[in-house]
């Protein structure tokens, strides 16, 4: 059995902690673990191979996070690469089309909390035997309270009667009251070639669409699609264009301590909270004096306090932020990329300051600046520099020189990581301010 696992959603009622370039997913909030590797070990216990659906960005996170991982072997791991996001029921399709039609697939979200996983492994059970006999298997979660912010599935036994959005307060009462309808988990189970029949059957401009752009994807080393064949697919979910049309969904019911841990109210449940029922997730050391049920997130650049019970207000601020063009909804002042680290130090008029961090056997893209020049300085290791023509060793206590235009690259020969402190000095300093000519990982 294959764990499709789907990385997309930045997550972002849960900024600061949670930014573009750094999902909630990978955010190691429990016991120095992230929801995606809780995700990938949960699963492995049932499922022997992994194929995991991001971006390019996320790519390399889960990467990472894989090979910290003791209990999961990233050998048994595929990945597909999508340009951009068009939301599950494309992203379950692509994955589907790289299996064989008979293979039995879990599709999990990479950012749920389970904390029940012996009923975890005993409701997947009586899954895999539903969807062995052709059908499309959705897990509805016991309501612990009339929630408005989940949909619902109303049921007969194991037979899906209708799906429904999110309600209001009245009625999630009455649907809480009525004993058979389950909040919709968005974890599914069917054979590929299952539910891509269904997917031809009832939205047959995705599954075309979706088949032209895995036909033509590149499948070396894994499967990237092409930006403009991901364009071409019609955006929906697996709901919409499967799951409320189908004659062959069945439910189970279950009652496995689950959370999508989509707001610091959620959150505050999986957490420990102080005396005052104050949730704090914070670097440094964070005093509250007669206060009570707040939620207080402080990170390197940023501050949030709010009343619990108002944390789903978080996603206006991100708005606002976006139209001010700040860089805070997309990245940390650390900033993970496919080589290393870098972290802003000072970011102002006229230069900007970071320390970089390149990982042993890495290098940065072949590359050149319009509107800055950079000077290097390495504080250890020993960094292999291209600059122009010339190619040449800097140790630490030496630093180089880059003029603006001038081709350049930086790479780690060695066995130990490099850093250095990079100053950038120019009229701008925006990260998009780069030609790549020559890259790694496929970054253009």
């Amino acid at each position: 059995m294959t764990n499709i696992i789907l990385c997309g959603g930045s997550g972002t009622r849960l900024w600061p902690i949670s930014r573009t370039l750094m999902p909630k997913q990978f955010a190691k909030l429990f016991d120095d673990k992230s929801l995606f590797q809780l995700t990938v070990e949960r699963n492995s216990k049932v499922c022997d191979k992994n194929f995991i659906v991001s971006n390019a960005e996320q790519y390399f996170l889960a990467v990472d996070q894989l090979e910290e991982n003791a209990t999961s072997n990233i050998d048994n791991s595929k990945f597909m690469l999508e340009p951009v996001g068009r939301n599950t029921a494309p992203a379950i399709a692509l994955a589907c089309l790289s299996l064989a039609p008979d293979e039995i697939v879990l599709v999990t979200p990479s950012d749920h909390l389970i904390k029940n996983e012996l009923e975890y492994q005993k409701v997947l059970l009586e899954a895999k035997d539903l969807a062995s006999k052709n059908n499309l298997v959705t897990f509805g979660i016991t309501p612990t309270s009339p929630e408005t912010g989940f949909g619902y599935i109303e049921a007969e036994n194991e037979t899906v009667q209708t799906f429904h959005e999110k309600p209001d307060k009245e009625t999630a009462i009455k649907y809480v009251e009525a004993g058979n309808y389950y909040w919709n988990s968005g974890i599914f189970m069917f054979k590929a070639g299952v539910f891509l029949d269904e997917l031809k059957k009832y939205s047959p401009n995705i599954f075309e669409a979706s088949n032209t752009a895995f036909q033509k994807a590149n499948k070396s080393e894994m499967v990237r699609i092409k930006h403009e064949d991901m364009e071409n697919i019609p955006e929906d979910s697996i709901d919409y264009a499967v799951m409320e049309k189908s004659k062959k969904v069945k439910v189970i019911p279950s009652d496995i301590s689950w959370s999508d841990v989509g707001s610091f109210d959620s959150l505050s449940f999986e957490l420990p909270n102080d005396e005052n029922n104050n949730l704090i997730i914070a670097e440094k050391n964070v005093s509250l004096i007669d206060v009570k049920d707040l939620i207080v997130v402080d990170t390197n650049d940023a501050l949030l306090i709010s009343k619990k019970g108002s944390s789903q207000k978080v996603k206006k601020i991100v708005e606002e932020l976006k139209e001010k063009n700040s860089s805070l909804p997309t990245e940390h002042s650390l900033v993970h990329r496919p080589w290393g680290t870098y972290r802003v130090l000072e970011d102002t008029e006229g230069y900007k300051i970071k320390t970089i961090v390149v990982k042993p056997g890495s290098r940065l893209s072949l590359q050149k600046h319009f509107h800055r020049s950079e000077h290097w300085i390495v504080v250890s290791g020993t960094a292999t520099v291209t600059v122009g023509d010339v190619t040449k060793l800097i140790r630490p206590n030496e630093s180089t020189y880059i003029k603006m235009g001038e081709i350049h690259r930086l790479e780690n020969q060695g066995k130990i990581p490099v850093v250095l402190i990079e100053a950038q000095v120019g009229e701008y300093t925006g990260e998009d301010d780069i030609v790549r000519l020559d890259d790694d990982f496929n970054r253009y």
